[in-house]
C-alpha cells in the first residue's frame, strides 16, 4: 500500500507541475498571438484525468489490488514512456501545452521524437494510462480509461491537425 500511495503521489505532484509549466506556456504564447481550439474538449481530458486517479484509488483499495507480479517490467515500460513524453515536451519547448494553442503561420515542430512520428506525447500518455493500472493489478482501471482517453485522442487529433493546417497555410 505504502509503494502505491508513494507512486500516486509523486504522479499527481508531476502532473501538477507540468500544469505549472502549460499555464506558463500558455501565457507565452497567447502573448505570440495563438488562439485556442475545443476549449471544451479539453474541460472532457481533464475530468478525464482527475477520473483515472479516483477510479485507480478505488480498483486498488475496494477490490484489495496488489503489485503485479510483473510490476518491473511494467514499471521499466512506464519509465520508458515518461522519457518520450519529457522529450517530446522539451522538443517543443514553449509550444509544448495541454491546450491546443496554435500559432498562425508557424510550422508545426519536427525535431525530437517528432521526427518519427506524428504525436509522441499522445503515445506516451496511452502507454502511461495503460501501465500505471497495470502495475497494480487495475484491471479495471486499465480497460475503462485506455479505451476512454482513445476516444478523446481520435477526437482531439482530429482537431489539432486541422487547426495545425489551417494555421500554416496562412
Amino acid at each position: 500500500m505504502k509503494i502505491f500511495l508513494l507512486f500516486i503521489a509523486l504522479l499527481i505532484i508531476q502532473r501538477i507541475s507540468e500544469l505549472i509549466l502549460a499555464r506558463r506556456n500558455e501565457r507565452a504564447v497567447r502573448e505570440m498571438g495563438a488562439s485556442e481550439y475545443d476549449s471544451e474538449g479539453y474541460r472532457t481530458i481533464v475530468l478525464m484525468h482527475a477520473a483515472f486517479f479516483v477510479s485507480l484509488g478505488a480498483e486498488y483499495f475496494l477490490l484489495k489490488r496488489a503489485l503485479n507480479t510483473y510490476w518491473p517490467i511494467l514499471a521499466t515500460v512506464f519509465v520508458l514512456a515518461q522519457a518520450l513524453r519529457y522529450w517530446a515536451i522539451a522538443s517543443l519547448g514553449v509550444f509544448w501545452n495541454t491546450k491546443i494553442l496554435v500559432l498562425p503561420g508557424i510550422e508545426p515542430v519536427k525535431n525530437g521524437p517528432y521526427r518519427y512520428m506524428k504525436h509522441p506525447n499522445y503515445v506516451a500518455v496511452s502507454i502511461e494510462i495503460a501501465v500505471i493500472p497495470l502495475i497494480f493489478s487495475c484491471y479495471i482501471t486499465c480497460i475503462l480509461f485506455s479505451a476512454l482517453n482513445l476516444i478523446a485522442l481520435r477526437r482531439r487529433i482530429r482537431i489539432e491537425e486541422s487547426a495545425l493546417y489551417r494555421a500554416s497555410t496562412n
